[in-house]
């Protein structure tokens, strides 16, 4: 690799590359593009400016734990749709990641890249590696490639996509951090739930458990008081009831039916299966909440238990969604145990209207399932 630009071209080269920045995204929320097209333009523009043939960036989402493919410019997004991708997909990503910089391989890529992508370079080119790397967090890549018969990238051209990519990571990161704050946000309102449930509840019917627990007979002013008592501490659980439980599911853009195929594709040890009850689809105002109880229920699977075969059934039952995942990996002297994922599920299905039920349901399985009411 070249030596590194001077100072003084390396600063006009990061100027250039954020003014370039701030105008994609600025088209991408002025009404004239959608904010999902952000990365689509600026995959565009790093093309247009770098002298690249094709780039796209893969980003990890924390919401679906997993990375995947956001934008996209001379190539079709839909492709990597359904692909597990990872640092093993192109291991020159995990080389720039872990040296921060920009990497440049050229010739034949079969070495460099997942056999399910070869078909993306059926001939000799040059692939640039950009890391999306901020605050210490590796985010995600920038990958671009020219023709071989083009000439090597140019250190502005790598300063260029080095610095693309540090404020696509930024733009990222500001994201996390606002979801994060609106996170403790909801925290802090689940708190007060519990601590005026605690206060207003608990508390009258530990004095209703104290006076039917005395000896003797209960006089009728005392009982009609705790008559009383068990009414006033049931409105009170009414009235905290009716305030947002948990956090709200994030919409995806995504199926369950393809979810779970992603997942299957992922994760072959487990055995993953769909079945439906006569051809039933997720209600669409339901797919975020059911997406969101899957993956909790894959993730506990995965980690707490070790199963040979998870089962995913959808259905109706009395005008309910019915959502189940079963799997067969409790052993014995390893009790089965929910994670913090699934009791915040839970409260998800709360806040629709719904129940989120989990444990064993037999000898060495373990069952979650989820009902929420639902026109036909």
């Amino acid at each position: 690799m070249s030596a590194p630009a001077p100072a003084g071209e390396r600063s006009g080269v990061g100027v250039s590359a954020l003014d370039l920045f701030v105008e994609v995204l600025a088209r991408a929320g002025d009404g004239s593009a959608a904010v999902d097209d952000f990365y689509d333009r600026l995959c565009e523009a790093i093309c247009r400016l770098a002298h690249m043939r094709r780039a796209i960036i893969f980003r990890y989402d924390p919401a679906r734990r997993r990375v995947g493919a956001v934008g996209a410019h001379g190539l079709e997004l839909e492709r990597f749709a359904e692909a597990h991708v990872s640092v093993e997909s192109a291991p020159v990503t995990a080389r720039a990641l872990r040296d921060d910089r920009v990497l440049e391989v050229e010739g034949d890529l079969r070495d460099e890249i997942a056999p399910e992508f070869a078909a993306l370079f059926d001939q000799p080119v040059r692939l640039v590696c950009a890391p999306m790397i901020a605050a210490n967090r590796q985010i995600g890549v920038i990958l671009a490639d020219r023709l071989l018969s083009d000439p090597p990238t140019t250190d502005e051209e790598r300063d260029l996509l080095w610095t693309l990519g540090k404020a696509a990571a930024l733009a990222s990161v500001a994201g996390i951090v606002a979801t994060q704050v609106e996170n403790a946000r909801q925290l802090e309102h689940r708190i007060d739930m519990a601590r005026e449930i605690h206060e207003g509840v608990i508390q009258r019917l530990f004095g209703v458990s104290m006076a039917l627990d005395g000896g003797g007979d209960l006089p009728a002013t005392a009982r009609a008081r705790c008559a009383h008592e068990v009414q006033v501490a049931l409105s009170d659980l009414r009235a905290a009831l009716k305030r947002p439980l948990g956090r709200t599911p994030r919409q995806t853009q995504t199926t369950l039916r393809a979810e779970v195929g992603r997942l299957a594709r992922a994760y072959p040890e487990l055995g993953i299966s769909l079945e439906t009850d006569g051809g039933k689809r997720v209600p669409a105002n339901l797919e975020p909440l059911a997406q969101s109880v899957l993956s909790e229920a894959i993730l506990n699977a995965r980690r707490h238990a070790r199963p040979s075969r998870v089962s995913v059934s959808v259905g109706r039952s009395d005008n309910a969604f019915v959502l189940e995942v079963v799997n067969d990996g409790v052993t014995r002297g390893h009790p089965h145990s929910p994670g913090i994922g699934l009791r915040l599920a839970a409260l998800e299905a709360l806040q629709s209207g719904g129940v989120l039920e989990f444990g064993k349901q037999g000898p060495g399985t373990w069952q979650v399932r989820l009902v929420v009411p639902c026109d036909e």
